[in-house]
């Protein structure tokens, strides 16, 4: 069977490899990457771990406790991120893979930082402004969530953040909350960190046609019990259109097979599609295939990995390890401007 396309159209060409940290965090909630998070992020984080000099992606469990109110649940939602990762490809040998709440350091920049960041200013995140909207009962944990995340990406002296558009409002925030504080302590101890847009993230459809996600509940999971998957495929949302007619090749099925198709193997079934006789069911069941194919050495390692928990907890601890190498210097020039502790000698 074919294998997948490196490339999609509008896909941002890969960088050239650079000296710049390149960090990204990701919110234990429970639930398996799906295919929208492997085309439109993973696959990138897998690549850029090989073009930049430095490649962090933590576990945010801090950001989780905004939802999750469980103990257990969170470890175990941690643990299965950690496991998806590392099945998808992420090397700890080559990135820096890391759960978020073994550097507390980062709560302490985290409240250096609130001193300096406008209330106006977090009145305008989306996050806050789309709880409010629902009539949501916010919190403190919602409505400061925007200078966490800031701490998150400053306190490693990051350079790059990959990001969809819909997400570049945070990026905005931690730049002006960055520099609001080297203004303020007249210090350049926070680097201002650039967005790097990932432009497929747009393009991964649902099974219903709407962007993939799960507060929409249409996603295909790539780590799933087989026969959750085949149902998810079999169910993506088509037109009423004959066997006979031709297709909108616009449709879901259609965007979601080529994911998994060379240029070729497109022309050729669309093709197929617009003259008449393909069937949607056809067209589901050569996706299944694919997709399975695809994704079966990963979902093999993922399995093996879970009968090792201890080799996880180990990865993450001296991941945390090589985080705080980078983070404590970040952390003290900060701390000695605002004149905090005992300078240093």
């Amino acid at each position: 069977m074919p294998k997948p396309s490196d490339s999609r159209p509008g896909e941002s060409a890969k960088p050239p490899k650079r000296a710049l940290r390149v960090l990204s965090g990701t919110k234990p909630t429970g639930e398996n990457l799906h295919l929208g998070n492997y085309f439109g992020a993973l696959r990138q984080f897998v690549q850029l771990q090989d073009e930049h000099d430095t490649a962090l992606y933590f576990i945010a469990d801090y950001h989780s406790m905004t939802t999750v109110r469980n103990a257990e649940e969170r470890r175990r939602n941690t643990l299965a991120v950690a496991l998806d990762y590392l099945a998808a490809g992420l090397d700890p040998e080559r990135a820096i893979l890391f759960r978020q709440s073994d550097l507390p350091e980062v709560t302490e920049l985290t409240w250096i930082l609130t001193t300096v960041t406008p209330m106006g200013m977090l009145e305008r995140a989306h996050a806050y402004k789309a709880a409010m909207d629902k009539g949501e009962d916010v919190d403190h944990g919602l409505f400061t969530y925007p200078v966490l995340m800031a701490a998150d990406i400053l306190l490693y002296g990051s350079h790059l953040v990959p990001v969809g558009r819909d997400q570049k409002q945070h990026i905005e925030m931690a730049r002006d909350m960055a520099q609001r504080f080297n203004r303020i302590y007249e210090t350049d101890a926070l680097v201002l960190p650039e967005p790097y847009i990932l432009e497929a993230s747009a393009t991964v459809v649902g099974t219903d046609g709407r962007k993939m996600s799960k507060s929409y509940g249409n996603t295909i999971s790539m780590f799933a019990p087989k026969g959750r998957i085949k149902k998810a495929v079999m169910g993506i949302v088509t037109d009423s259109t004959p066997v006979e007619d031709p297709k909108d090749t616009s449709q879901a099925v259609f965007e979601l097979w080529s994911l998994f198709a060379t240029e070729a193997e497109r022309a050729e079934m669309f093709a197929r599609a617009e003259a008449g006789g393909l069937g949607y069911g056809e067209v589901k069941k050569d996706l299944l295939a694919r997709l399975m194919d695809h994704f079966e050495p990963m979902r093999a390692r993922r399995a093996e990995l879970e009968e090792k928990p201890e080799e996880i907890e180990a990865i993450l601890r001296r991941g945390a390890e090589r985080a705080r190498a980078l983070a404590t210097p970040v952390l003290e020039a900060c701390r000695e401007a605002a004149g905090l502790g005992v300078p240093r000698r």
